[in-house]
């Protein structure tokens, strides 16, 4: 059974082991740790320095004044404006609040500074431990190209490709005829699906060349691009190590197939696909490759892996990963402890035959996105945030929001990971479906319906995976949950109980009727709207004995439901239908009626008494704005150029500005053939969610169905 809870500092059972050794192996630990990050990984290893008593300190930009890790930590210091690049990225100033506030050591987190090999060589210099790998095996495992070389060497099978760095446009394009198209166009430093893009033609490399060096340089500092084979519908599974520069042991894979812009959405450990012979001779590679450079630290060796299994080295990680969580579940090990703990001098207190796989995991990445358009990033404060647990420890949150936080124009847009634990794979993912229905997010857009849509895609339950599985699944977009007729009876059922039931609560607050007394309602009729189409006339009767219990009719068929443990108008509602667990929520209530979320996706439902229903049939309905001759933005962020002048005539595809947000850029293309009438947005300054960038010349009647707005 899920229970809630505000979303504040707080405790859950963790299922990790504690390496906590003799006293005097205890000393050598760190007694303060500054970490280099923000959000819920700086939360995060915040957590594991308290439970092992280290203290911590906090950085933070301007924007993050008020955020969480800032709140948690036990000391904080300002580094400088919002943007990554005049703050996080700035190592000079990560070192001063190192010395200034006395920390022994760095923790990097994933993302920033936490594979650029001069921050720690600058640390190295005073002094100060970088909780990871070395400089020299920095360099050369986390520039993509000298890893390349490296793992060739060390007789580890590449993806095939150029092994060097990318001059200019030109010789990239060289490049990919060599290689042959699609290729793929990578950063060399990084990683997170930023500086990324797939070319299939030479068009569309000078446009990804662009693109991907600009994101580079702004992501990681390091705008060096390197080209590559692009391996057509493979699986992406990865393999956690762990090394004390003499142990080098590998952990259970991950499966991270499921990506959109090439950044995981969702991952498991173990994977479906891999059997115990190709875990073994993969975990092994892995394990060879960071003997080779004499690795320490937690790292990660990713693998393309085709059809027959057959497996290609994609580069590795030299930092903790995002979805390291699921790898804690299914080994119950603290992956943030052993990291500090190698730093420290110690040595890893496990052997590979003690790594075992105890479970299954699922790990869901919850953004502040709208799947409905095309994932784009959405900004704004969390009105009501309140995370799903569980008491038995099978959920864990890692985030670092609370309720009030703001999801800014500068950072990546996650909001929170949510992982699950089971026995087995399908409990794992009942009880990540659960949770999702669970999850309440106000404020901003997300994607946890697309997330719950995963969870119960026949493709998803059969571990049938590969980097396409978005684009097969979803060849027209994500469009929201198809509702089904039993679903749609279920969600009116439990809209007309509640919707009686406030009304009971109304008739408490003016004294008409006694507390919650339900004798003498009745039943009640009511004719109800659930979207756009169907209808349903309903009869709502309360149980005499429980105020909070109703029998509800629909096409002759009664349903009990019980809301006696629903908070009246908490946001979610919990019930159980003929013998199934059944999850909404309640998303907004107007005059009308109530717009309740189930599977994530939102439906609008009126209910009405029989005479209100023909007033609302003579009610006009609402005009939709024409956005036929303007070009919006489909996201906030920065209006970062603008591509034509005014009189210029666009034909379909042009290229017409470049929105960024969240540190991607977005390319607006015209969707059909005009003429600039005026240009509305100002270069270099913010743009809101729908405003409008440029206007068209209005077009005859007969081209004006077509629509101006142009869409990534």
């Amino acid at each position: 059974m899920l229970f809630l809870r505000r979303a504040v500092q707080k405790k859950y059972k963790s299922r990790f082991n504690s390496f906590h050794s003799s006293p005097s192996s205890r000393e050598k630990l760190f007694d303060k740790i500054l970490i280099a990050n923000r959000g819920e990984i700086a939360c995060r290893i915040v957590r594991t320095c308290k439970k092992l008593g280290i203290k911590t300190v906090a950085v933070y930009s301007d924007a993050d004044t008020y955020s969480l890790h800032v709140r948690t930590a036990d000391e904080a210091v300002n580094i400088g404006p919002p943007p990554s690049s005049k703050s996080y990225l700035i190592y000079e100033k990560i070192v001063e609040a190192a010395k200034k506030t006395g920390a022994q050591a760095v923790h990097p987190g994933y993302g920033f500074l936490s594979e650029n090999h001069h921050f720690v060589q600058r640390l190295e210099q005073e002094g100060i431990v970088f909780i990871g790998p070395g400089s020299d095996a920095m360099r050369s495992m986390g520039e993509k190209i000298e890893s390349k070389r490296i793992a060739k060497k060390a007789g580890v099978s590449i993806v095939p490709g150029y092994v060097g760095p990318v001059d200019d446009v030109n010789h990239a394009i060289k490049i990919a005829k060599d290689i042959g198209y699609p290729v793929m166009i990578k950063a060399s430093s990084g990683g997170g699906g930023k500086g990324m893009r797939i070319a299939w033609n030479d068009e569309e490399v000078k446009v990804g060349y662009r693109l991907s060096k600009s994101e580079a340089k702004s992501s990681f500092g390091d705008d060096t691009l390197l080209v590559e084979k692009f391996i057509d519908n493979p699986r992406h599974i990865e393999f956690q190590l762990i090394c004390d520069g003499e142990n080098f042991l590998y952990l259970p894979e991950r499966e991270c197939s499921i990506q959109r812009r090439n950044q995981k959405v969702v991952e498991e450990a173990p994977s479906p696909f891999i059997d115990p012979q190709t875990r073994k001779l993969m975990g092994e590679q892995a394990a060879s490759l960071a003997r080779a450079v004499k690795y320490q630290s937690a790292g990660t060796v990713e693998f393309l892996v085709d059809s027959k299994r057959n497996f290609y080295f994609l580069e590795m990680n030299t930092r903790l990963q995002v979805e390291h969580p699921i790898t804690e579940y299914v080994t119950g090990l603290d992956l943030v402890e052993l990291m500090i703990r190698v730093a420290a001098g110690q040595k890893l207190p496990i052997k590979q035959e003690d790594v075992k796989i105890k479970g299954w995991a699922v790990e869901s990445r919850v953004y502040a996105e709208d799947p409905l358009r095309n994932f784009l990033p959405s900004i704004g404060k969390l009105k009501t945030y309140i995370e799903p647990v569980a008491s038995d420890g099978t959920i864990r949150v890692d985030t670092g929001v609370v309720e009030g936080s703001e999801i800014s124009i500068y950072y990546d847009p996650l909001i929170a990971k949510l992982a699950t634990y089971g026995p087995d794979r399908k409990t794992s993912i009942d009880t990540m479906s659960k949770a999702l229905d669970s999850y309440v997010i106000r404020g901003v857009r997300h994607n946890i319906n697309f997330l719950r849509e995963v969870m119960s895609n026949p493709r998803f339950l059969e571990g049938r995976l590969t980097t396409k599985f978005i684009p097969e699944e979803f060849p027209e977009g994500f469009k929201g949950h198809r509702i089904s007729d039993a679903e749609s009876r279920n969600l009116i059922t439990v809209a007309a109980a509640v919707h009686l039931t406030r009304h009971i609560r109304d008739l408490t607050i003016n004294r008409t009727v006694k507390v919650l007394d339900a004798s003498g309602i009745g039943k009640t009729t009511f004719h109800v709207l659930i979207g756009a189409d169907a209808n349903y006339d309903v009869t709502v009767e309360p149980d005499n004995n429980s105020p909070t219990k109703h029998n509800v009719t629909i096409d002759g068929k009664t349903l009990t439901v019980d809301l006696s443990h629903w908070p009246i108008d908490h946001p979610l509602v919990e019930v159980n239908l003929e013998g199934k667990q059944f999850i909404v929520q309640i998303f907004s209530i107007d005059d009308l009626g109530y717009t309740f979320q189930h599977c994530g996706t939102n439906y609008p439902i009126k209910i009405f008494r029989p005479k209100e229903i023909e007033k609302y049939a003579m009610m006009p309905k609402p005009t939709e704005l024409d956005t036929t001759n303007i070009l919006q933005s489909p996201m906030a962020g920065t209006l970062l150029s603008v591509a034509v002048n005014v009189g210029d005539e666009v034909t379909v595809g042009r290229e017409l500005a470049i929105v960024e947000a969240m540190k991607m850029q977005n390319v607006l293309r015209a969707e059909r053939d005009g003429v600039i009438k005026e240009i509305r947005g100002k270069v270099g300054e913010p743009i809101e969610l729908d405003g409008v960038i440029l206007e068209f010349e209005k077009k005859n009647n007969d081209d004006a169905e077509k629509k101006g707005k142009a869409n990534k």
